[in-house]
């Protein structure tokens, strides 16, 4: 027998085991995932919400508001979407609930930015975090302090990507349920017989 028919020699064994020692795989973090985003960010960085803004700035932060809430419902992960209200005279700042995602708008003189920082500095802690922008500047800050960045486009190519899988998911459920209803029509007008 030729000893490359035999399997893996005993030589190539320890280089597998030699590489592993050198690249382990880490292990899958478990913990709750944060994903905040920075709202005006990606509103004009997204050509479609960009569009709208122009006509209709409360339009487009309704139309991601309902992007964000799609999102965390097939994800499951904590959204808090964050916009600058920091030249409003006399803000105070206003955090709500939103369905199932949090909006903050921040405080007089606080930046998206300046609360993203601090809420990600807290967050990340104890949970994983991942932040939505393109701010170059914010996206070395929060890296930082141990979240992971998402730039505005390939952001919007995971909310493109979440929403034809549950488009997939809702089509399978509509045709399975259609195909149960005929079914049992079917049955009930057997019986009948």
């Amino acid at each position: 027998m030729e000893p490359s028919s035999r399997g893996p020699s005993a030589r190539s064994e320890r280089e597998a085991a030699g590489a592993a020692e050198l690249w382990p795989v880490p292990p899958r973090d478990e913990r709750p995932e944060f994903l905040l985003v920075d709202g005006y960010n990606i509103i004009f960085a997204w050509d479609e919400l960009k569009d709208l803004a122009k006509d209709n700035l409360d339009a487009a932060r309704q139309v991601l508001m309902d992007l964000l809430s799609n999102y965390q419902g097939f994800h499951k992960c904590e959204v808090i979407l964050v916009f600058d209200a920091y030249k409003v005279p006399g803000g105070l700042g206003e955090v709500s609930r939103y369905h199932n995602i949090y909006v903050v708008y921040t405080k007089e003189a606080e930046t998206a930015d300046a609360y993203i920082e601090k809420a990600t500095y807290e967050i990340a802690k104890k949970y994983r975090v991942r932040v939505a922008t393109s701010d170059a500047a914010e996206q070395l800050i929060i890296l930082g302090h141990g979240a992971l960045r998402v730039s505005a486009r390939a952001f919007q190519e995971e909310i493109g990507f979440t929403n034809r899988q549950i488009r997939e998911i809702l089509t399978e459920n509509n045709r399975h349920r259609r195909t149960l209803t005929v079914k049992a029509a079917m049955d009930k007008a057997l019986e009948k017989t």
